[in-house]
C-alpha cells in the first residue's frame, strides 16, 4: 500500500496575490496526515479559521511527491481513482 502523506501548513502574506510569507518564522503547522481527504479537511478548518484576514492562507503540501518528482500525479490521483 502506497503512503501519501501530506503536510497542511499557512501564514500571513507578504501580498495575497504572491505566496511569500512575511514572517517564515510565524508559519502556522497543522500538522501532517495521511492522505488527501484528512489534509483537506484540516486545511478548510484552518482556513475558515483566518478567512476575516485576507492577507493568511493555508497550503497542502503533498510530501509523496517530494519522494518521486518524476511521477507525475492527475487531479483524480488525490482521490484514490
Amino acid at each position: 500500500m502506497t503512503q501519501r502523506l501530506h503536510l497542511v501548513f499557512g501564514g500571513e502574506l507578504i501580498d495575497p496575490t504572491k505566496n511569500v510569507f512575511s514572517d517564515v518564522e510565524q508559519i502556522d503547522i497543522i500538522g501532517m496526515f495521511p492522505d488527501y481527504a484528512s489534509a483537506y479537511d484540516a486545511w478548510k478548518s484552518a482556513a475558515q479559521r483566518t478567512v476575516d484576514n485576507a492577507h493568511m492562507r493555508y497550503f497542502i503540501a503533498h510530501l509523496h511527491r517530494l519522494r518521486d518528482e518524476e511521477t507525475p500525479a492527475s487531479p483524480t490521483e488525490e482521490l484514490g481513482n
